[in-house]
């Protein structure tokens, strides 16, 4: 089964104003209290729509789940920007992308990777919250592992696992303990392994 056809999909038409508002609630209610505390009851009513409209919008709570991190991808992304081909460019690159990451670890109400959280709720690796949550992952090691190698980076492959352990260390470390010693470290992590080119 393709990742596409295990996503649960959203029900076909234009995007609406009652779809971005109970998107944006789902969102936020998601990332603040976690995906299974939050039913669907509490997303219609805080979006001010109806249960048909969030039927009209969306298959069930799962679809609304994905289409929650697929928002969280598509920002990341976009932040993201295009890989540069020139390595003093590309590794500007992954320094800036690195210090958007650990500038977020700073924000208010900062509650962890959304995507590490949304793991931690669904098990199942074959449901598509967890497709959704491997799909954004594996888009974000490859182009740290492309900008490496872009870099000249020896073994990008490794580096590129390791700069997603970083975030991922550092997303969690920020959340339990100290965000200025899990910024830092993350910094720190990316500098060596740009110094390893």
């Amino acid at each position: 089964m393709t990742a596409d056809a295990a996503r649960p999909s959203a029900r076909p038409g234009t995007r609406s104003a009652a779809r971005e508002r109970l998107l944006g609630t789902a969102s936020a209610l998601f990332y603040a209290e976690g995906v299974r505390a939050v039913g669907v009851d509490r997303v219609v009513t805080e979006a001010a729509v109806t249960r048909a409209t969030f039927y009209r919008h969306f298959t069930g709570k799962e679809a609304l789940v994905v289409a929650y991190l697929d928002a969280v991808d598509a920002g990341v992304r976009e932040r993201a920007g295009e890989l540069p081909d020139a390595p003093d460019d590309v590794a500007a690159w992954l320094r800036r992308l690195t210090a958007e990451i650990g500038d977020e670890l700073c924000r208010p109400g900062f509650r962890g990777c959304a995507f590490i959280n949304a793991a931690a709720e669904y098990p199942d690796a074959a449901s598509p919250v967890r497709v959704a949550v491997r799909r954004h992952r594996e888009w974000l090691q490859d182009a740290a592992t492309r900008a490496l190698a872009r870099t000249g980076h020896p073994d990008p492959r490794a580096a590129g696992s390791r700069w997603m352990a970083l975030r991922d260390g550092a997303m969690v470390g920020a959340y339990l303990g100290d965000v200025d010693d899990a910024r830092a470290a993350l910094r720190a992590g990316v500098d060596d392994l740009l110094a390893g080119r």
